[in-house]
């Protein structure tokens, strides 16, 4: 694939910081921001995963790749982490999430305040952080990615499902607030992805629209700067009309429930 470096570099270099980098599709957001020449701090828990990944990327793509080892619930680590680099971050983006599978009733308060801490206040508090210097600057790009399980109330994804949601109204609002600052600020509402857990799940046939994770970032990459939402796929950009705009919220929350109510 050939893609223009010099228009997103200029914009978003030097570096890009991406939050939950290590496989999957924070790999492939990692990938294609390298692609298009920007270098890199990517931050994730699994020490081995994140400096395989780093390795491939500076090796196929020769950009610098800088790696932090850190758990995103704990902020404030994050971010002394990231300022002891010294590197200008021009964009972000929060790939991370912790997703409490089954019924609710089930659920420990342990897990829904990592989910929480995770989807929510750590893409809050980081988002801050980094839009900050970007507004001074005048210039930047951040990056939060939800879900079409967030369109409406999911069952037995019910806490995973509100806590996209938050991000997607998150991202809407900032497109709107810094997007005459010069900073840019998109949401991904995705559909099924087809990462390695995914891949590895028994009984599990890919749902309709699931997209491989390059596809995904990709799509992303490309639509930062033309407007606050994109949906990849056109399977999943039907279907969240129909379950946004033309089905009542109890209909959309029963198509839903067909679709995760056996989750467990």
């Amino acid at each position: 694939m050939t893609v223009s470096a010099e228009p997103f570099a200029q914009k978003y270099g030097p570096y890009a910081l991406v939050a939950g980098g290590s496989y999957g599709l924070g790999a492939a957001f990692a990938e294609g921001i390298a692609r298009r020449g920007v270098n890199l701090v990517i931050v994730a828990r699994n020490k081995d995963a994140l400096n395989t990944t780093a390795a491939r990327i500076r090796e196929t793509h020769g950009v610098d790749v800088k790696t932090i080892v850190a758990d995103l619930a704990d902020v404030d680590n994050v971010k002394k982490r990231v300022s002891a680099l010294s590197v200008e971050i021009g964009l972000f983006v929060y790939d991370a999430a912790f997703v409490p599978i089954g019924p609710f009733a089930e659920a420990t308060e342990d897990q829904l305040a990592a989910a929480a801490a995770v989807n929510v206040r750590a893409p809050l508090l980081l988002t801050k952080f980094f839009a900050t210097p970007m507004i001074t600057r005048g210039r930047g790009g951040i990056v939060l990615m939800s879900s079409l399980a967030g369109g409406q109330g999911s069952p037995n994804l019910a806490t995973y499902a509100a806590t996209k949601a938050f991000n997607t109204i998150l991202a809407e609002g900032l497109w709107k607030e810094l997007s005459p600052l010069g900073v840019d600020v998109l949401v991904c509402t995705a559909g099924a992805i087809m990462t390695p857990g995914y891949e590895q799940a028994e009984n599990v046939k890919p749902a309709p629209g699931t997209l491989p994770p390059v596809t995904v970032a990709e799509t992303t990459l490309d639509a930062l700067g033309n407007g606050p939402v994109v949906v990849p796929g056109a399977v999943n950009k039907i279907g969240r009309f129909m379950m946004t705009r033309l089905l009542s919220r109890r209909a959309a929350i029963g198509i839903m429930s067909k679709n995760t109510g056996g989750l467990s």
